[in-house]
């Protein structure tokens, strides 16, 4: 994967789906920038760009991925690729259905991804050295140029969505005492039962990440 590094960009992900369009880069290839000043985070709300944190997007055809993963859940496939990084650096963070990176009960990032033809189009921040009111840090110290490298090797290795997905359900548990959004509706997930293809059974409901 070919990594670019901006000092700032109004949003790495407007810039990635833009370049894509433009044939300016094929995939997979990866953007990062030390600041971003126009972020966007679920439900199209802005991520508050601070310096020293983490901002990437990359793009990946959809044959260069394990071909279990379920498209619904690409984003928990993501995340959890970046989990494993950070708790092999000796992070406590878990993931909250379906891409949200917590440290205890703090927000501390969060990953959006989209598709475009057959190519995948992710956008991941994580809260490094800085964060909003009511958000995390990272519980850790590391830099942003070790957690982009780490991912792009953790990306290289293929994991089958099997294994990752027995990582994530411990992970749900946790999720259980929080709430999501679906369909613009704050829901309670203490109900809510995990499926082997990562979404939910809520109220009878199968419920996927849409984001």
């Amino acid at each position: 994967m070919k990594v670019e590094f901006f000092q700032s960009l109004p949003s790495t992900q407007e810039f990635l789906i833009e370049a894509l369009k433009n044939g300016e880069i094929k995939p997979p290839h990866m953007i990062v920038a030390h600041n971003q000043t126009k972020g966007v985070g679920s439900r199209g709300n802005s991520w508050e760009g601070l310096g020293g944190n983490l901002f990437m997007s990359f793009c990946i055809s959809e044959d260069e991925l394990p071909s279990d993963i379920p498209p619904p859940s690409i984003s928990i496939y993501f995340s959890m690729l970046m989990r494993e990084v950070l708790s092999e650096f000796g992070s406590r963070c878990w993931l909250k259905w379906p891409n949200d990176f917590y440290v205890d009960d703090l927000k501390i990032g969060g990953t959006l991804t989209n598709k475009v033809d057959e190519i995948y189009i992710c956008g991941m921040g994580i809260n490094l050295a800085s964060a909003p009111e009511n958000a995390g840090i990272l519980d850790i110290k590391t830099s942003v140029d070790e957690l982009v490298w780490d991912f792009v090797s953790m990306l290289d290795k293929k994991i089958l969505w099997k294994p990752i997905f027995s990582k994530f359900r411990i992970d749900f548990c946790k999720s259980k005492s929080f709430i999501t959004h679906i369909a613009n509706r704050a829901v309670s997930l203490q109900d809510a039962e995990i499926c082997e293809d990562g979404a939910i059974l809520l109220n009878g409901e199968k419920v996927y990440s849409l984001r």
